[in-house]
């Protein structure tokens, strides 16, 4: 079974009259899959799986520590293996070096040229804070990647229904809806990143009702790709 988010893509992409074929390809996964699930009356409930604390989770401490101690030098899996071992470990040592490599600094990211969308193909949406406290003031910026047109829209607050009405006007004022929206890291639209995998979201219920109602696909800004985003964060300076 297909995450929720998913199912309502293939079902947005149907709206969109891409063939089954054409809609396989997209979101990764069989024709006969696509069929099933246009012909389900009901997107499945997601029920998220409770997660298991790792073996290697009680030593992890341990290893920071080692590895903090260590530096500039990189300490080798295999070493912080057989003394972990010794205080109990019975995980893998593949399981180890996973972890090891998140202990590792980040690389700068090398700047690449942001690429141009076709007419209609997507819209970037973000908000700008202006002010806090008890009198609040926030922007809803959404511009066209083709075009460059904007819509912004100043509010109280931050809240799904305020999002999706924004939403709805600036559909309006553009004259339609685009093919795909793009987010930053919008809590009222990203629950969680990568909780299926590489790039594969968990988004909020009540916000991928709205895209799958309106017809477009939500996509979300990649960390540290420069390439992504870029439009609407000229509103903000």
């Amino acid at each position: 079974m297909k995450p929720k988010e998913v199912c309502v893509e293939i079902q947005v992409l149907s709206k969109h009259g891409l063939s089954l074929r054409r809609i396989a390809a997209e979101v990764g996964c069989a024709v006969n899959t696509v069929r099933r699930h246009l012909a389900m009356e009901a997107v499945p409930k997601y029920e998220r799986k409770v997660k298991r604390p790792s073996k290697l989770a009680p030593y992890e401490a341990y290893l920071r520590e080692r590895q903090t101690a260590a530096q500039p030098n990189w300490i080798p899996a295999s070493v912080l293996h057989d003394e972990i071992v010794e205080r109990g470990y019975q995980g893998g040592l593949s399981q180890l070096r996973a972890f090891m490599r998140s202990l590792r600094p980040t690389l700068p990211v090398v700047p690449v040229m942001r690429f141009e969308t076709e007419i209609g193909e997507q819209l970037q949406v973000d908000w700008v804070e202006f002010r806090k406290g008890s009198a609040p003031l926030h922007a809803f910026c959404a511009t066209m990647g083709y075009s460059r047109a904007s819509y912004v829209e100043f509010v109280s607050d931050m809240k799904v229904a305020t999002l999706i009405g924004c939403h709805e006007r600036a559909f309006t004022a553009f004259g339609g809806v685009p093919r795909k929206v793009l987010y930053d890291n919008m809590k009222t639209v990203v629950i969680e990143r990568d909780v299926y995998g590489d790039g594969q979201h968990r988004y909020h219920a009540g916000f991928l009702d709205f895209a799958k109602h309106s017809g477009f696909r939500i996509w979300v800004f990649r960390t540290n790709v420069t390439s992504d985003s870029g439009i609407v964060t000229s509103h903000s300076v």
